[in-house]
């Protein structure tokens, strides 16, 4: 219990000092932008030494209460999807779009340009452990595919929940990872795939169960099972 109210109270403070992201009419989980630097409304060019990764899933026991609370069902059709049905990358601040905040937020000493497009820096892909020195190495991913969370309930959004979900900052949804792992991934369940290190299982699984949760997708049966298996190693 100390542990899951120290989570929520981090999670609290976290949000307080995030910028606005993404305004639509639609009711969406409460998404903070997560700018990489503190520089108000937008990035300048040069360098951004301050690194926040990928905003903290909830622990291991919470994210366990969220998969027991989704809805298992059989994957939705995949009539009528497309990427284009979920705009992206979005203008987060100035000329920053969510693709470049995410490469600055998760890098070390990433070197920006007027147009704030990362020249320089250094990333490590949580996935496979690579180390990484130049932005087109590597793909931000979203967690939880744009693909799976069509088949899982994004069928039946309109287009500002979907851009939401497609640029949100301040859950555990997007990740600066190796262009071949996110690759490898495509817009495969845990049960399909998971990241080569087993070392992020945990992390992985915490995060993938809990955008499900906040956004209200569902899971196959198999994906359920496999992500409770995930979460087991966060006890190892």
């Amino acid at each position: 219990m100390i542990r899951r109210n120290r989570w929520r109270l981090a999670a609290t403070a976290a949000t307080a000092l995030c910028l606005s992201a993404v305004t639509t009419t639609t009711a969406v989980p409460a998404v903070p932008a997560v700018s990489a630097v503190s520089t108000g409304s937008a990035v300048p060019a040069g360098v951004h030494p301050l690194r926040r990764d990928m905003p903290e899933p909830p622990p291991s026991d919470v994210a366990r209460e969220e998969l027991a609370g989704l809805t298992v069902e059989a994957a939705h059709s995949m009539n009528g999807y497309s990427r284009a049905k979920f705009p992206h990358w979005i203008k987060q601040m100035g000329t920053c779009d969510t693709r470049e905040v995410v490469l600055a937020r998760d890098g070390r000493d990433v070197h920006t340009d007027s147009e704030c497009r990362a020249v320089s820096g250094h990333w490590t892909s949580a996935y496979d452990g690579k180390l990484l020195n130049a932005a087109g190495q590597l793909d931000i991913d979203h967690m939880v595919p744009l693909a799976n969370a069509w088949r899982s309930g994004a069928d039946t959004w309109d287009t500002d929940k979907r851009k939401a979900f497609a640029n949100d900052l301040g859950h555990s949804q997007l990740i600066a990872v190796s262009a071949a792992s996110n690759r490898s991934k495509g817009d495969q369940s845990p049960d399909q795939w998971r990241p080569p290190l087993s070392s992020y299982w945990c992390t992985y699984s915490r995060a993938w169960t809990h955008v499900k949760h906040l956004y209200r997708l569902s899971v196959t049966q198999p994906e359920q099972d496999m992500l409770n298996t995930m979460l087991n190693t966060c006890d190892q």
